[in-house]
C-alpha cells in the first residue's frame, strides 16, 4: 500500500472504458471533486474494484443512459460513487449483490452476465484496504449507485 490520488487513476480507468460506452451509446461523466486526499491503497487493486464497478454498470445501463463516477471527501478519507440510470435493483437483491456467485437476474448465467464475483471482489478488496461499500437503488428501472469508502492517508493531499 501507498498513497494514491485517486483522480488520476479514475480518469484512466475512464479512459479504458471510453469506446465500451461509446459503442453502447452510453454516457459516461466524471463529477471529480479537487484536492482529494490521498488514500492508503494499491493502486492495480483500486483499478480492478473500478473496472468492476464500471463493467458492471454499463452491462445493466441501456443505450442512452448515463453512467456518473463522483468522487467526494469524507470526513475521514474519500468516497466514491458509481451511479447508472439502468436496470437498478430491487429490494430483495440489495442486501446479496456483494454476495460470492449472486446474480440479481436469475437468467443470467456465466455465458450471459458475468461470473458472479465482481462485486464480491469490489467488497473484499474495498474491505482489505480498511474501506467500506455500499450499494443503493431506488428500485427497478431506476438505476443504481455503489458507493466506497476509503480512509485517507494522513497527511498527504493529490
Amino acid at each position: 500500500l501507498r498513497a494514491v490520488d485517486l483522480t488520476p487513476l479514475v480518469e484512466e480507468t475512464a479512459a479504458i472504458f471510453e469506446l465500451l460506452v461509446e459503442e453502447k451509446g452510453v454516457g459516461l461523466a466524471l463529477d471529480l471533486a479537487p484536492d482529494l486526499p490521498c488514500v492508503q491503497a494499491d493502486r492495480v487493486r483500486i483499478r480492478q474494484v473500478l473496472h468492476n464497478l464500471l463493467a458492471n454498470a454499463l452491462r445493466h445501463t441501456p443505450s442512452g443512459g448515463t453512467i456518473t463516477i463522483r468522487t467526494q471527501p469524507a470526513a475521514d478519507g474519500v468516497t466514491l460513487a458509481v451511479t447508472d440510470n439502468g436496470e437498478g435493483i430491487d429490494a430483495a437483491s440489495l442486501p446479496h449483490v456483494f454476495d460470492r456467485f449472486y446474480r440479481t437476474d436469475p437468467s443470467r448465467s456465466r455465458e450471459t452476465g458475468g461470473s458472479g464475483l465482481g462485486l464480491a471482489i469490489v467488497k473484499a478488496v474495498i474491505e482489505s484496504h480498511g474501506g467500506r461499500v455500499a450499494a443503493t437503488s431506488p428500485g427497478l428501472g431506476r438505476g443504481s449507485t455503489f458507493t466506497l469508502h476509503l480512509p485517507a492517508d494522513e497527511g498527504v493531499r493529490g
